[in-house]
């Protein structure tokens, strides 16, 4: 975490859009610095839309916010946030990387709504810092950069990086800057003006990037935790019944009937719908992709991806 006087210095931002850019994540970013100015009756923040080349760009929903500058005209800026969004991937021009680069050796701070973590992680930018990702692409991007402690929170400020997910969660993370430079009174009135409860958390509390299914019994809902920790290595069901201090059969019970599926239903069910993430989101080879999720056999990852999802993995890759 950035000292609150680092933070408090952020206060000239750019937003860079990047095609097909989450809409929602950047608006609610630059709406909470246009509340803070309202609310404080202060011009604390200035802020620019940003392209590489000054040309505005469609977000995923076809709308693009203008006015825009392009990134050598953006003046002086004490933090530039990427904004990313659906197939970030091939939204990365020639130079863009570059550039980044170039802000972060002038001491310019980095940050990243949404996907926009990608550029940053492909720039070599996000090296040795903890950042955090839309939950979406977690599995892909964690293989991709093992060297990059992703994490599951929906925002992230390390040192001077400022990265989160999509939705609400950019405008809970312009709070703690809005917090650092007017105090929690003033980002106590920005969240009241935007309806978001913020007394309802516990000081300091994160909430979590990933949406999960809420399941009432505490046994059960351990069990799911452990299958979704061990992918690549699949837990047999007799070690995980054991690890929960239950039996075999109490296990089969909770998950008929909660669940619908046995323990090693639901646990291949898990690793094929990971599968499913990586050959969408990640380069990573459709062996590597079957290692990945725990298939030690080309042939069987396969077979039960096809009766699945009713393709092959390698006809899922195309398509993607």
């Amino acid at each position: 975490m950035a000292a609150s006087a680092s933070l408090a210095s952020l206060t000239r931002i750019g937003f860079l859009t990047l095609p097909n850019h989450s809409m929602i994540a950047c608006a609610n970013a630059l709406e909470a610095l246009r509340m803070a100015n309202y609310a404080s009756e202060t011009e604390l923040y200035s802020w620019r839309v940003v392209t590489l080349d000054g040309a505005p760009v469609p977000a995923s929903n076809g709308l693009s916010l203008t006015p825009t500058v392009s990134l050598a005209d953006a003046g002086p800026l004490d933090l530039l946030m990427v904004c990313g969004g659906i197939d970030v991937r091939h939204s990365v021009a020639p130079g863009l990387e570059d550039a980044l680069r170039r802000l972060a050796r002038r001491g310019t701070a980095l940050g990243a709504l949404c996907t926009g973590s990608f550029v940053l992680a492909d720039a070599g930018l996000l090296d040795f810092y903890r950042c955090a990702i839309h939950w979406e692409n977690l599995p892909a991007i964690r293989e991709e950069f093992p060297e990059i402690d992703f994490v599951e929170d929906a925002y992230v400020i390390d040192r001077d990086r400022l990265t989160c997910t999509g939705g609400v969660a950019p405008l809970e993370m312009m709070l703690e800057l809005i917090a650092a430079q007017g105090g929690k009174a003033l980002a106590d009135k920005v969240s009241e003006q935007f309806i978001l409860d913020r007394a309802a958390r516990a000081p300091g509390a994160r909430r979590e990037a990933r949406p999960r299914r809420q399941l009432a019994d505490p046994t059960l809902a351990r069990a799911v935790r452990l299958m979704e920790g061990a992918i690549e290595r699949p837990l047999a069901i007799a070690a995980l019944a054991e690890r929960l201090d239950v039996s075999a059969r109490q296990l089969e019970r909770l998950f008929r009937r909660h669940l619908g599926a046995s323990p090693a239903a639901y646990q291949l069910g898990l690793r094929l719908e990971r599968a499913r993430e990586l050959l969408r989101l990640s380069p990573l080879p459709v062996t590597d992709v079957g290692l990945a999720c725990g298939f030690q056999s080309a042939a069987h990852f396969s077979t039960a991806y096809a009766r699945r999802f009713g393709r092959s993995p390698r006809e899922e890759r195309r398509t993607a």
